[in-house]
């Protein structure tokens, strides 16, 4: 197999053992725009991966909010995280490549590394690679890890599941390239919490709030979400990401790893005796929170499902980056939303109450078409 020219990017404040980022380096490249005027080019047929968003920096109460769900859910979130990683070892050994979907997976993806070294003693590789709905996956980046690894299996890996898109354009973006390539990848995709029932790998199935979910860059090594965009990107790169070296001083990418890390000698046991259960039993999908979606785009005449978003995760997304309309809420008294109500009241967002919902919220994006700061 003939070698890739790309190489891996030297991005971000991780440590090139927990991660190689397959992404072409864009930092000196000017591509954030305000969410209005973003919000207002997709919603008029442009792609949100041309551009970012400007990256929201928190004020100090939100961050110290972070902290105290950290350290409150940080032996939750291992467990999860050591579920996840039982059952990759156990499927595919040694011979696994961990593979993060950038950027909500990365962090995710590194856990999983290190939790399977502190237990089996094995460093497995791990590549953190853009997926971007409607477009596809970087194959330029599975040719990267296929040459570097011809014998080894790759494993996908993300943060969480909402409704489902992503794991509907991995198994998409697999098939074209069995068809292409003539190269059978694994769709099955590993995150900690899969509430919308989209995959048979994951932690938990309960809409909880991943503590990573709560901030951008600054939780993820500060790389930015991926672009792919043709002014910047030939066929040949890699698909692109910005390093943000402006915010150093408010990165805790790390300290998220070594804080959940520190749980993982205490979980193990439980970790090993779950996952022993959970292979006898028939695990099903059935991308449930798309149910949950349609009546909500009915009850509300929201022109398109892409202006729905389920989940704590996702929810936590549309205030982050988007511009929000509207929060459905299940029940506002859960311990997983108060960054929510935090955010949402901040930026003047209305918080509906809705307890018929298989999740715990649900973010609903702003008809903003035309309009332009």
């Amino acid at each position: 197999m003939q070698k890739a020219m790309n190489k891996p990017a030297k991005i971000g404040t991780y440590l090139d053992d927990d991660v190689q980022f397959l992404l072409k380096d864009l930092s000196d490249v000017k591509l954030e725009d305000s969410a209005m005027n973003r919000e207002s080019k997709i919603q008029s047929g442009g792609h949100y991966s041309e551009s970012l968003p400007i990256e929201y920096q928190p004020p100090k109460g939100y961050v110290d909010l972070f902290w105290k769900t950290l350290h409150e859910y940080k032996q939750k979130v291992a467990l999860c995280v050591g579920i996840v990683a039982e059952q990759i070892y156990q499927v595919k050994g040694d011979n696994a490549i961990l593979v993060s979907l950038a950027r909500a997976g990365t962090p995710v993806g590194i856990l999983i590394k290190r939790y399977i070294k502190q237990r089996y003693g094995v460093s497995l590789p791990h590549y953190s690679i853009s997926i971007i709905r409607d477009r596809g996956i970087d194959e330029n980046a599975i040719r990267y890890i296929r040459s570097e690894h011809p014998d080894g299996k790759i494993q996908f890996v993300d943060g969480w599941t909402g409704k489902g898109a992503i794991s509907i354009e991995l198994t998409k973006a697999c098939k074209g390239y069995q068809q292409k390539h003539g190269i059978q990848l694994d769709d099955t995709l590993a995150v900690i919490a899969d509430p919308g029932y989209c995959t048979t790998l994951f932690g938990t199935r309960e809409d909880f709030l991943i503590p990573s979910a709560c901030l951008n860059s600054t939780v993820s090594g500060l790389v930015s979400r991926t672009v792919l965009n043709e002014h910047y990107i030939g066929k040949d790169d890699f698909h692109g990401a910005k390093y943000y070296r402006d915010l150093l001083a408010e990165d805790v990418s790390n300290e998220f790893i070594d804080v959940i890390t520190g749980q993982f000698p205490t979980i193990m046991n439980e970790a090993a005796a779950t996952v022993s259960e959970k292979l006898q039993d028939d695990i099903e999908t059935g991308f449930l929170g798309m149910a949950d979606v349609k009546k909500i785009q009915a009850e509300f005449e929201i022109d398109s499902t892409h202006y729905i978003k389920p989940g704590v995760g996702e929810t936590t997304r549309v205030l982050l980056r988007r511009v929000p309309w509207k929060i459905l809420m299940r029940d506002p008294s859960s311990p997983f939303v108060k960054h929510i109500l935090m955010l949402a009241e901040e930026k003047g967002v209305e918080v509906v109450p809705y307890p018929d919902l298989n999740y715990l919220c649900c973010g609903l994006i702003k008809s903003v078409k035309g309009m332009q700061e």
